[in-house]
């Protein structure tokens, strides 16, 4: 999973000259494209295809917060697509669950910038307009139904090895409300099945603004089907609801009437404070693996939603417990971001191939989570 050197393509490695000597342009093997959809729900949306020659293929959807929707590795799909589809942000509906009308799944949805979770009633406070006492929050926030502004894309050649990239901004603004700017770089080398994410989000304003953060990945079907698994170094598991945490790793097929079920784990970190999170099938061979920083989202979910047609397992970093908002403030964990603040967010997204791959991983899992008890058996 480390850098490549050199592009390795189809059991052969190339240096910049050697592989363009053997194709007409870049495109040929990989590279980012720009389209607009035109039709339906997502007519006018803007997407980035992405295609990096390992079989990994994905599109960034420049007009939903430049979140990851299709995502595919040699034509099978790593992400769940909801029933909804694509739609374009034009069509959200921010009170309440609304937001389930505009959720179309992928590979990734930004939950955030001023709120993630349940919703929520709370203070105003932060607008400075008198009539203006409290705020009604909808479910996981605004920004994914907002549009980007498109800082650029296309390939960059650094030595003997090319990196595919795309840059965005995203602002989420309310007159006399919250001024937050969502900085975006995707990125995925030509060769490699990995995604790297890196997000900057910045108080742009003039006045503290309340802050929350979440990645919802949604691992679908064929990766998650009867017999798949989680690999996590959890240490505990707490369910949200009244049914058991026993077996919360394992899944299986699609059952009538599911209802969802979300679990909040604590998991052990590598020195450096990688946490490393799959999903895995063995019987197939494949995986999506995530690596975050648990400096930067101390908080982890597994959405576990096994229904007929809303197939999914979501793997979901966060800022903040899934109490949510209101938790939050009376904990004294709501982030407020001052005039001019920053912070940075980031995620490694890949694909586990053959059982080789799977295993490694699994043991990356169980280092992880051996390191925290000796850790812990230090200290007593």
């Amino acid at each position: 999973m480390g850098d490549a050197l050199m592009v390795r393509l189809w059991g052969g490695e190339y240096g910049r000259r050697e592989l363009l000597r053997r194709v007409g342009r870049l495109e040929q093997v990989a590279g980012v494209r720009l389209v607009t959809l035109g039709d339906g729900a997502g007519r006018g949306v803007r997407a980035l295809e992405f295609r990096t020659g390992s079989g990994l293929s994905f599109d960034v959807l420049v007009d939903r917060a430049f979140d990851i929707g299709r995502c595919e590795f040699g034509g099978r799909s790593l992400c769940w697509l909801s029933g909804v589809g694509t739609s374009g942000p034009w069509f959200y509906e921010p009170e309440g669950l609304g937001f389930f009308r505009t959720f179309g799944g992928g590979m990734l949805t930004t939950c955030g910038l001023d709120h993630t979770l349940f919703m929520a009633e709370d203070t105003a406070e932060q607008y400075h307009y008198p009539p203006k006492r409290t705020e009604g929050y909808g479910l996981h926030g605004r920004v994914s139904n907002l549009p980007a502004r498109l800082v650029g894309y296309g390939e960059r050649w650094e030595g003997e090895g090319c990196v595919l990239w795309a840059e965005g901004e995203v602002l989420q603004a309310a007159v006399f409300g919250e001024r937050l700017l969502l900085r975006r770089r995707v990125e995925a080398r030509v060769g490699e099945s990995r995604i790297t994410v890196r997000d900057e989000v910045e108080n742009a304003g003039f006045d503290p603004t309340p802050h929350m953060y979440l990645y919802h990945v949604n691992v679908g079907f064929p990766v998650v089907d009867e017999g798949a698994e989680l690999l996590a170094p959890a240490v505990s598991v707490t369910p949200r609801g009244d049914y058991p945490a026993e077996g919360y790793g394992r899944f299986h097929a699609p059952e009538e009437g599911y209802v969802e079920r979300v679990f909040e784990h604590e998991l052990a970190a590598e020195e450096g404070g990688t946490v490393p999170v799959a999903v895995v099938n063995r019987r197939l061979g494949l995986g999506v693996y995530q690596l975050y920083d648990r400096n930067q989202f101390p908080h982890h979910f597994v959405w576990r939603m096994l229904g007929e047609g809303t197939y999914v397992v979501g793997i979901e970093p966060s800022t903040n417990r899934t109490a949510g908002r209101l938790d939050a403030r009376r904990r004294g964990e709501l982030i407020r971001l001052r005039a001019g603040e920053r912070r940075a967010y980031g995620m490694e997204l890949g694909v586990l191939e053959g059982e080789s791959e799977i295993e490694r991983f699994a043991r990356r899992v169980a280092s992880s989570k051996a390191r925290r008890a000796r850790r812990e058996g230090e200290a007593r």
